[in-house]
């Protein structure tokens, strides 16, 4: 019998987002068929257990356009759908969401939300390779021509303590 590994998922307008989470996978064989049915098999582990998982994806997916990444941890899938829309879920039909597959909020844009993410974050112009010639600030940034003080030398006057004897007007809830 064959075990699942744990998937993560999110979308934008045109792309979806499948993380699969197996470590040290052995054989991968994935297919995206354009119908949107994503299957995924590899063995896994010290035993050599074989996991398996099949998704029929909510809409078609443009197979030639879409992108794997296999990687030792994980497999990154970039799946771009066949039409601009968002989905709200990941599989068709009243298909119930596995207890596998989870949302990867770290990837998850709400469609209300602005599209600009970290790809598209613009740094008004601003070109970092010419930061090179700066050279780096090193110590003499960090003000050694100032004495250092010393919390030790401080004059500190320590506050006078009351006692129930020298407390005036003063009451307690709690009774002896």
């Amino acid at each position: 019998m064959s075990r699942h590994p744990e998937v993560k998922w999110a979308e934008r307008e045109d792309l979806v987002y499948l993380t699969v989470l197996l470590p040290d996978a052995k054989n991968p064989k994935v297919n995206l068929d354009p119908e949107g049915v994503f299957t995924f098999s590899a063995t896994a582990g010290t035993d050599n257990n074989l996991y398996e998982l099949k998704l029929n994806l909510h809409d078609k997916v443009n197979v030639e356009e879409s992108k794997i990444n296999i990687g030792v941890r994980n497999m990154f899938c970039v799946l771009e759908k066949a039409e601009k829309k968002w989905w709200k879920k990941l599989l068709r039909g009243d298909e119930k969401v596995p207890h596998y597959v989870k949302v990867d909020w770290d990837k998850w844009v709400d469609e209300d939300d602005d599209d600009t993410g970290p790809a598209d974050f613009d740094m008004g112009g601003m070109d970092f390779s010419k930061f090179g010639d700066m050279g780096g600030l090193g110590d003499d940034a960090m003000g050694d021509d100032l004495e250092d003080s010393d919390d030790e030398e401080l004059d500190v006057e320590k506050p006078e303590e009351k006692t129930a004897d020298k407390a005036e007007g003063e009451t307690s809830d709690l009774k002896a």
